[in-house]
C-alpha cells in the first residue's frame, strides 16, 4: 500500500531539502513547484492567461515568464496572487492526482506531494487539500528570523523585500498547529537529517499497523 504524505513549509524553511533527504530514503517525490514551471512553459496555455491578466510586462523577450516581474507584483497584492493561484492551480493539481496515480499503480511505498500551500488550502478547504487523502502531513518548519534571513543571503533581497514575501503567506507557527508531523530546520544538516529519518521510520511502522 502506498503511504502519501503532503509536505509543506514556507519560503526559507528548507523544504526543498528535507524532500532531497526523503528521496535519500527511497521516497518518490512530487513537486508543485516543478509541476507549475512546466505548465507555465513558453507557449502554454497557462503562461498566456497569466500574460493576459498581468500584463506583458511578466514575460521576458524570449517569452517565458519572468518570476521577479511576477513575484514583485502578487507579493505585494493579495487580490493579485489570489488571481494568479486561480489561473495555476487547477491544471498543476491535475498533473499532481495523474503522478499519484502513477506511482500508487507502480507499487511506490512512499510517495511526498511536496505542495508550498498545503496548509493554507486545508485551511480554505480547496486546493489539493480538497482533493487527494493524505496519510499525514508534514511541516519543514525553522524561525520567521531565519526565514528571512535566509532570503537576504541566497536571493540578495533587502529585508522589507525579504519580510513582505515571507509574511505574504500563512506563518510556520500557524502551520504548525495543523501538521501531523513538524521537522525542525533551524539547526544543522545532520540534525534534520535524524529528524527525517525518524519520520520514516514512523511513518512505516504505523503504516505496517
Amino acid at each position: 500500500m502506498t503511504i502519501c504524505i503532503g509536505l509543506s513549509g514556507g519560503i526559507g524553511s528548507g523544504k526543498t531539502t528535507v524532500a532531497d533527504m526523503l528521496k535519500t530514503h527511497g521516497a518518490v517525490v512530487i513537486d508543485a513547484d516543478e509541476i507549475v514551471r512546466e505548465v507555465q512553459s513558453p507557449g502554454s496555455p497557462v503562461l498566456a492567461e497569466i500574460a493576459e491578466a498581468f500584463g506583458a510586462e511578466v514575460l521576458d523577450t524570449n517569452g517565458a515568464l519572468n518570476r521577479e516581474a511576477l513575484g514583485s507584483i502578487v507579493f505585494r497584492d493579495p487580490e493579485a496572487r489570489g488571481r494568479l493561484n486561480r489561473i495555476v492551480h487547477a491544471p498543476v493539481i491535475g498533473e499532481m492526482v495523474r503522478r499519484l496515480y502513477t506511482a500508487r499503480d507502480q507499487g511506490e511505498d512512499l510517495v511526498i506531494l511536496d505542495i508550498p500551500l498545503l496548509f493554507e488550502g486545508q485551511q480554505s478547504r480547496s486546493g489539493a487539500a480538497a482533493i487527494i487523502q493524505f496519510d499525514a502531513t508534514v511541516l519543514v518548519w525553522a524561525p520567521e528570523s531565519l526565514q528571512i534571513e535566509r532570503q537576504i543571503s541566497r536571493n540578495g533581497y533587502g529585508r522589507d523585500e525579504a519580510e513582505r514575501r515571507v509574511r505574504a503567506q500563512l506563518s510556520l507557527d500557524e502551520k504548525r498547529a495543523m501538521a501531523d508531523h513538524v521537522i525542525d530546520n533551524s539547526g544543522s544538516l545532520d540534525d534534520t537529517a535524524q529528524q527525517v529519518a525518524g519520520l520514516v521510520e514512523v511513518l512505516v511502522t504505523q503504516d505496517a499497523r
